[in-house]
């Protein structure tokens, strides 16, 4: 069936003329019905063309599309991939969290690309103008279903769904690769018979042999990646002598690159005819990829493939292995579940793989079915060979899942007092009959239906209300007589942070202190359940040990070695051992930063949200005490904010004193000193004038004065506190876009009396501006 002829109008957005079997057998489903469908099919087989089709539909119903890609990196891949969209008058935005939101072009698009958790933001955020675009959605295409079945983001994914249904109700197109349980999904969904679709091994377009290789592992890791690399090189050398191509997944970026070099030099000594060095073109083309070790690798027909990359070293890459010119690439599992870009033989040489918030822990059953369906090149091939690289004690584990697949379970379980407690706080959930009611939206409860003995499906409903009791009990969820409930402070902040409800409890308990200082605040940060996955090798323990000099915690094993990532952060120093993972969870650390700040400026107020601002912004750009505040300016960086504080200027204000001359001769050029000047005025600027403040006053008479706390440069909401030796007399919090006062009582009740002023910015690093007098009593 050529497409022109079955769809004329959208002919253009498809990559190819005809369809193939089993798209043809799914686009009666796709384009002649309403009801929400659901298709498995084997890795390769053309979903894609699928997803395509359940868009076409609704852009031509008028309709909004939305595109639930399972990686970030695939969301940019449909943005490029579907200009074709674009080219026919259709506009295509992806919303990630790495792009600033522009509600204008969401509102305006017709498809729409985002991750889960992306979704999960939008439908949490459905009732504000910034995220309303949500609520047009008339289809929403979810790519890689079986992702319900992620351990950690399985959950999103199901919450999300069902969410977005109750919210605007849009037809569901699920894809999903080869699972057992199919009808689970389906019942979930509420597809019918007709548009719920198995498609089996027959419609692979190629056969796949799949099977385990086994290794007898050593004490020594290192050795062991070699062990396996050597027997993925024996399973792949044959189909390479033979003309084809191999794809070797490892566990890391740098696996990849190590794997590539050592293969070279193995290939080299096994004499296995691969390379193209006597391709003048290509040799050309080669000078042009960016990465140097890619460079020199796919001369010799290696190659290797991560997000890492510069974009167009991946196109290269991707192309070079399409056309050949790379026969062996070792990749990371981005392309098991993005590019398809299948090989004669598959070989998954790691099967576990270190993430800095969990340690060492085994690729998911999933990616290991997603890794070998990329086995068999269709029009090449007649058969794809793929290979799982284990130890012996895990080979029948492995067998038993090529042998039987794997059936997808929901992992909502597991975090059920958080989804629970988000749902209460977007106010979806009002009272027990709707916690009931959302229980049954959940692939969770279809799921134990179909399982009772595993899910305690008799259980389910009582565990459901005992989560609820539990939230009530540590104060994330209200209720009353009427059995209404409603979401607390901490409920909300919890939701709007994404915290896992311990290390919400945690922040609220740090809040709660009579006092609070910066140690305080990364250890509360670096003891979050989120952290509580860490591993901490035994060759990081001096790294740790050093920066950590001087500091007492009670923090033990991982959760310390986050501490100590924390502490070298904000010295801009951290050691080599501690490098692997301190990207990661600094990243992670800053998120909790930002949501321990809001903890502390709401039950703490805003003098100890400010320390945590300024905490916050020594750790993400790695700064001195002294030049933090300069991070607040646009176009001060941590290299120039370093800088400019050892020369003398600690905050936006010194560097408006300074002017465009001095800035100049501190080496900055002149269109950037301009713009920094000016971009520092737009911070605010305090002057604290006391007026006619008494310096004496007589013991025991009493007189009530104000202060004037004016602000120069730009607004932002402040806290401004008056205390008298010590004691706090007054505060309040305004947005100070010009001035205000504060009322100081003045009396005659000790020897000598200090009156301070202080005035703080909880969501800017900038440091407070303290202002005193002293007044004598006679």
């Amino acid at each position: 069936m050529k497409v022109v002829d079955a769809i004329p109008e959208f002919a253009d957005a498809f990559g190819f003329d005809e369809f193939n079997r089993m798209q043809r057998e799914a686009l009666p489903a796709i384009m002649e019905r309403e009801e929400n469908l659901v298709a498995s099919a084997p890795t390769a087989s053309g979903k894609t063309a699928l997803a395509e089709l359940a868009i076409c539909k609704c852009l031509r119903d008028g309709g909004t599309a939305l595109f639930v890609a399972p990686l970030r990196a695939l969301t940019n891949e449909k943005e490029a991939e579907w200009d074709r969209f674009e080219s026919m008058g259709y506009s295509v935005y992806v919303v990630t969290g790495e792009r600033d939101l522009n509600p204008r072009r969401a509102e305006r698009a017709d498809i729409l690309v985002m991750t889960p958790e992306k979704t999960d933001s939008a439908t949490r955020k459905h009732d504000s103008a910034r995220y309303s675009f949500i609520t047009d959605v008339t289809c929403c295409v979810i790519d890689e279903v079986h992702l319900l079945d992620s351990e950690s983001r399985g959950g999103v994914l199901e919450v999300t769904i069902s969410r977005l249904r109750r919210i605007c109700d849009p037809r569901v197109v699920a894809l999903s690769a080869t699972m057992p349980n199919v009808a689970d999904v389906a019942a979930w969904l509420d597809a019918v018979p007709e548009t719920t679709f198995e498609f089996g091994d027959e419609y692979r377009p190629v056969d796949l042999h799949a099977s385990v290789q086994t290794y007898t592992h050593g004490e020594n890791s290192f050795a062991d990646k070699y062990r396996r690399l050597y027997r993925a090189l024996d399973l792949a050398e044959p189909h390479i002598r033979d003309g084809g191509q191999s794809l070797v997944f490892v566990a890391s970026r740098q696996d990849a690159v190590m794997a590539a070099a050592k293969a070279r030099d193995e290939i080299g000594q096994r004499d296995i005819p691969i390379g193209s060095r006597g391709d003048y073109d290509f040799h050309t083309d080669a000078k042009e990829v960016k990465n140097d070790s890619l460079r020199k690798a796919v001369l010799d027909g290696v190659g290797f493939h991560h997000a890492g990359l510069a974009k167009e070293d991946r196109n290269r890459v991707e192309q070079w292995f399409k056309e050949g010119k790379i026969q062996l690439l070792f990749s990371t599992s981005t392309l098991a579940w993005g590019v398809n870009l299948p090989a004669r033989c598959v070989v998954i040489r790691d099967t576990k793989h270190h993430d800095p918030l969990e340690g060492d822990v085994d690729i998911s059953p999933l990616d290991v079915l997603q890794m070998l369906g990329r086995a068999g090149r269709p029009g090449y091939d007649d058969v794809g060979y793929g290979w799982v690289v284990c130890d012996r004690s895990e080979a029948d584990k492995y067998r038993r899942l090529l042998r039987e697949g794997k059936e997808i379970e929901s992992r909502l379980a597991s975090d059920l007092d958080s989804h629970l407690n988000a749902e209460i706080a977007m106010g979806t959930i009002a009272d027990l009959n709707d916690v009931m009611s959302w229980l049954e939206t959940t692939f969770y409860y279809v799921r134990a239906g179909s399982k009772p003995a595993d899910y305690d499906f008799e259980g389910l409903r009582d565990r459901v209300r005992d989560t609820l009791e539990t939230l009530v009990e540590r104060g994330f969820v209200e209720t009353d007589e009427s059995l209404a409930v409603n979401p607390t402070t901490l409920g909300r902040l919890a939701s709007k942070y994404y915290l896992r409800l311990e290390t919400s409890r945690r922040f609220a308990d740090l809040a709660g202190r009579d006092r609070i200082a910066v140690d305080d605040v990364l250890e509360a940060v670096a003891g979050a359940s989120e952290f509580d996955s860490v591993s901490a090798r035994q060759s990081e323990q001096d790294a740790v040990d050093s920066v950590l000099t001087g500091v007492d915690t009670p923090l033990e094993d991982g959760n310390r070695k986050v501490l100590a990532i924390l502490h070298a952060g904000m010295a801009g120093s951290t050691p080599s051992d501690l490098r692997s993972d301190a990207w990661v969870i600094r990243q992670n650390a800053l998120r909790l930063l930002a949501a321990l700040r809001e903890f502390l400026d709401e039950f703490a107020g805003p003098r100890a949200a400010n320390l945590a601002r300024r905490i916050e912004a020594r750790v993400e750009h790695g700064v001195s005490r002294d030049a933090a505040a300069l991070t607040a300016v646009d176009g001060i960086g941590p290299t120039r904010a370093s800088k400019l504080a050892t020369g003398g200027l600690a905050s936006p204000a010194d560097v408006v004193d300074a002017g465009v001359e001095e800035l100049t001769r501190a080496g900055l050029s002149d269109g950037v000193a301009e713009r920094v000047v000016e971009r520092a005025k737009s911070l605010p600027r305090l002057e604290i004038e006391w007026g006619a403040f008494p310096e004496t006053i007589t013991k025991g008479a009493n007189d009530m004065r104000e202060v004037t706390v004016r602000n120069v440069g730009g607004a932002a909401r402040a806290g401004l506190r008056v205390t008298v030796n010590g004691v706090e007399m007054h505060q309040k919090t305004t947005y100070l876009s010009g001035q205000t006062t504060v009322p100081v009582a003045v009396f005659g009740a000790q020897d000598e009396l200090e009156f301070r002023i202080e005035a703080m910015f909880p969501e800017l690093p900038l440091a407070p501006v303290v202002d005193s007098r002293t007044v004598f009593v006679e």
